[in-house]
């Protein structure tokens, strides 16, 4: 039996397919109901989306000796069949794991939870940091002061500027950027915490040491890399990383033509864009060194130019990081 659970927060819908793909029974529960049910419950396959709350039941739940499968919402989507409701978006969510098409996503445990929203809350104070910087920069600008460019100028030059009696800023300005000096100077603060943990979670954790030994595998890199792959069974193998991350051509064929346009930007938007500005500092340097991998990086330059060297490069990491994670294996410098 296949039950589709739509998950909600306080009332959840059920349906049970049985191997045929014919409907049991249906029902409707309140948030504290729900696990009681399942202890009464023999064993099934339990589906849900991977949505809020979903690893939190799929911990309970597998803990009752259930087996749970995540799916992601927006292939569940093209299962939905009649009017939009409770029911029939369990019953898609039921249909769709039957179908077995849809490769599910692994539940997390608390370990790996913590560390999602450590980096998460991280990311975040860094979008507040950069949000402060060009308030400020704007507001100045209107008042005929230009800050110069690049974080680490901000804090010496605002300082300068409130200092100087003679730019013609009015005292309720002053004011307002001291103010907004003193957030930024908190946040610096929050952020050096942020950054000291993550410095002391990579030296503990194995896994990201060996992850660092492949080019532009950093700290931050390498810990959100290794969070979201977790052991990387649910991969056959290292293009269905890449793929999952979006680094991969978009594909538009037809009538026996293919055609391959950008990436598909698809999965999680901040590891794609750490493994591209990691992949950015490795092209910007390959020029100097004589290994096979920037031998192979200068190729791709003059034949495609920077930015598409820079995008393969990183699907070319993904693949690496791939293997590094379930093999158990650092990455070596081949000579050209």
């Amino acid at each position: 039996m296949t039950i589709g659970l739509d998950l909600a927060k306080h009332t959840f819908f059920m349906i049970a397919l049985n191997s045929a793909g014919q409907r049991q029974w249906r029902k409707k529960l309140r948030r504290k109901q729900l696990l009681s049910h399942f202890v009464q419950h023999p064993p099934c396959r339990v589906a849900m989306e991977a949505c809020a709350g979903a690893h939190y039941w799929a911990r309970g739940l597998q803990q009752l000796g259930h087996t749970v499968v995540l799916l992601p919402p927006q292939h569940v989507k093209a299962y939905l069949r009649g009017q939009k409701n409770d029911y029939n978006d369990a019953e898609a969510i039921a249909e769709a794991c039957l179908q077995g098409r849809i490769r599910p996503v692994p539940p997390k445990t608390l370990e790996e939870q913590d560390r999602q929203s450590f980096h998460r809350i991280r990311r975040q104070l860094i979008i507040e940091q950069t949000r402060l910087i060009n308030q400020a920069r704007g507001l100045l600008s209107e008042y005929g002061v230009v800050l110069p460019p690049g974080r680490e100028h901000f804090a010496r030059a605002v300082t300068g500027v409130l200092e100087d009696a003679q730019n013609g800023l009015t005292a309720r300005i002053r004011e307002l950027m001291a103010r907004g000096m003193a957030r930024y100077r908190a946040l610096r603060e929050e952020l050096a915490w942020y950054d000291g943990q993550l410095k002391q979670q990579v030296k503990e954790d194995e896994v990201c040491q060996r992850l660092m030994s492949i080019p532009g595998f950093g700290p931050v890199v390498s810990s959100v890399f290794r969070n979201w792959l977790g052991d990387g069974r649910q991969f056959r193998r290292g293009r269905d990383v890449s793929a999952a991350l979006g680094i991969v051509p978009r594909q538009y064929s037809t009538g026996g033509k293919p055609l391959l346009l950008g990436i598909t930007k698809k999965g999680d938007k901040m590891l794609r864009s750490l493994l591209i500005h990691g992949a950015r500092s490795v092209v910007m340097h390959a020029d100097k060194k004589t290994d096979a991998l920037s031998r192979w990086i200068q190729r791709l330059v003059q034949r495609r130019g920077f930015n598409k060297a820079v995008v393969a490069l990183a699907n070319k990491q993904a693949r690496i990081g791939w293997v590094v994670v379930t093999r158990g294996e650092v990455y070596q410098t081949r000579p050209a």
